[in-house]
């Protein structure tokens, strides 16, 4: 049985990853990139990076094909789009841009960090009415918020 790091730490061995810096000199030189945060609409609406899609990792396959009420056609037809996935603290990103490898994807990597990282670095964050979320306002909201029965015995 493999456990969640563990799925993790391998994904890595095929997953490009790249730093919060790196995607930010990507977008200001204008390279065209698909920014694919796969975090839970709730997670999203809080606080994302601008210009970035929202598609849940619950339905990332379905969205990724053809003939699904999840269809995203822009994926659907983008195989060969630079993306860049994103989530919290990049290990959903791997996950899923393993997953979209190996779905066709030829340049597909993970933001190293999630949006943790990028806020970290100080970039722009807004909301899910396009406003500015502050630092210190973000950094409360990607707080983690364990349980103490969610924590190992």
């Amino acid at each position: 049985m493999k456990r969640y790091d563990e799925l993790v730490q391998e994904a890595l061995a095929r997953v490009k990853e790249i730093q919060p810096w790196d995607l930010r000199d990507a977008m200001v030189s204008g390279r065209e990139l698909l920014l694919l945060d796969v975090r839970e609409p709730a997670e999203f609406a809080m606080l994302h990076i601008p210009g970035s899609l929202n598609v849940p990792r619950g339905v990332l396959e379905q969205a990724c094909e053809w003939d699904y009420e999840e269809t995203v056609p822009r994926l659907a037809a983008g195989r060969d789009l630079d993306i860049v996935v994103i989530c919290r603290s990049g290990k959903r990103s791997v996950l899923a841009a393993d997953r979209m490898r190996e779905m066709g994807f030829s340049d597909v990597s993970s933001l190293r960090t999630g949006v943790r990282g990028w806020n970290d670095f100080e970039q722009p964050l807004v909301d899910g009415n396009g406003a500015p979320v502050d630092a210190d306002s973000a950094e409360e909201l990607l707080a983690s918020r364990l349980r103490t029965d969610q924590r190992k015995p």
